[in-house]
């Protein structure tokens, strides 16, 4: 039920998360990093959102929708120069390019649907324009999402965010309060922990005794990155180095023994 305070409607958060299509255990998350948090309390200790905090709530999806990762919309929230009117204009920006693609794409269908069955010559040409205007809208798949596994999750979780400054996301534990479930931000990425599991064939390199993958991490400096890993105890298997495709970077072995490459382009 919506509540006033004064003249302004101050929203409860299971109507919040309805009409905005955000879920209630995302709210709640937002709030404990600090991300979104409601503005009042009801008396019964209800969480109550204001139009300010709606507003804040609609830029922190737009900006999901973008690519850009909890800790980067956080900055970009609290930076002095961040307003609503910005937001508005990058997500008009956004919804235009999109019908720009999409009344290209029609445009050409409409022009291919008209010749199928009168051209004497291959329309292979015609296809694949129109396959290079699909690509111009959204791709089906939104995101990518690493999923490793450990004997320790709470551990690890506690691990790669001291050592490799990942940042911190949610956690789950079951009933008997074990960690079950963890989640880290990687730049604009996202990494699962997920505990052992025996049904599915799951198990930590430290319990295998080997590695079969890699995690790879774009950064903004190597050089500082690994310094600061060496200062938090990392293993270090080799220093930055410039490789022959084209990246340089640092490899390391997280808690578990899991391998983690730590890289940036070069220039």
């Amino acid at each position: 039920m919506t509540t006033r305070g004064g003249d302004e409607a101050r929203r409860r958060v299971g109507e919040l998360a309805g009409a905005s299509g955000v879920t209630v255990r995302t709210l709640h998350h937002y709030e404990e990093i600090g991300l979104l948090v409601a503005s009042d309390r009801s008396p019964a200790g209800h969480r109550l959102y204001s139009d300010d905090d709606v507003e804040r709530l609609y830029r922190i999806c737009l900006l999901r929708r973008l690519g850009m990762s909890l800790g980067e919309i956080r900055r970009a929230l609290d930076d002095p120069a961040s307003s609503l009117r910005a937001a508005v204009t990058t997500h008009l920006e956004e919804v235009e390019r999109r019908l720009e693609a999409t009344n290209l794409l029609r445009s050409r269908l409409a022009r291919l649907l008209a010749s199928i069955g009168t051209s004497n010559g291959s329309l292979t040409n015609e296809l694949i324009q129109v396959m290079e205007e699909m690509t111009m809208l959204d791709s089906p798949v939104q995101r990518g999402i690493s999923v490793l596994v450990y004997a320790d999750v709470g551990a690890a979780y506690t691990y790669l965010q001291r050592v490799f400054g990942l940042g911190p996301g949610h956690l789950a534990r079951d009933d008997a309060g074990r960690v079950v479930h963890g989640e880290l931000e990687a730049g604009n990425g996202v990494v699962w922990l997920h505990p052992e599991s025996a049904a599915f064939g799951l198990a930590s390199p430290r319990s295998l005794g080997a590695a079969t993958a890699t995690t790879a991490v774009l950064v903004d400096d190597v050089d500082a990155h690994h310094r600061y890993a060496v200062e938090q105890g990392a293993e270090i298997l080799y220093g930055p180095v410039d490789q022959p495709y084209g990246f340089r970077e640092y490899s390391a072995r997280d808690s578990e023994g899991g391998l983690w490459s730590f890289m940036k382009r070069i220039p």
